[in-house]
């Protein structure tokens, strides 16, 4: 069973990538338009109970990166893939410092999101 939680504050896009996941991949999608849920469902997971972070990096209350640290504080080690429209020089070097996967650029692709997944899968088993 492959578990992932998704944080996308964009509702279309958020059910795009929830469909990707569970039609392609079977997997159980915790999805979340708001990150402050997010953060809540994230305090509370091990690495045996997720297998990957979807997130973007743009929201209200918390961005993507906010979100990793958080789960790194609380000693969740996952997978962590972020979305982002603007991959800044100061953004990828700040996620590179946090040991982000890898970025998915908006507008996605999601044979790209289904192949980094399926990446990051691999690794998992």
């Amino acid at each position: 069973m492959f578990s992932v939680a998704v944080i996308e504050d964009d509702p279309i896009t958020l059910d795009m990538i929830i469909n990707a996941l569970e039609t392609q991949l079977d997997a159980t999608v915790y999805s979340f338009t708001r990150s402050k849920f997010a953060r809540d469902f994230l305090l509370q997971q091990t690495s045996d109970s997720l297998n990957l972070i979807i997130s973007d990096q743009v929201m209200p209350d918390y961005d993507g990166l906010s979100l990793l640290r958080t789960c790194h504080s609380s000693g969740l080690n996952v997978p962590f893939l972020l979305i982002t429209a603007d991959p800044n020089k100061e953004l990828v070097i700040e996620a590179r410092k946090l040991q982000v996967t890898g970025f998915l650029a908006k507008p996605l692709d999601m044979k790209e999101l289904i192949q980094k997944t399926k990446a990051v899968a691999a690794l998992g088993n």
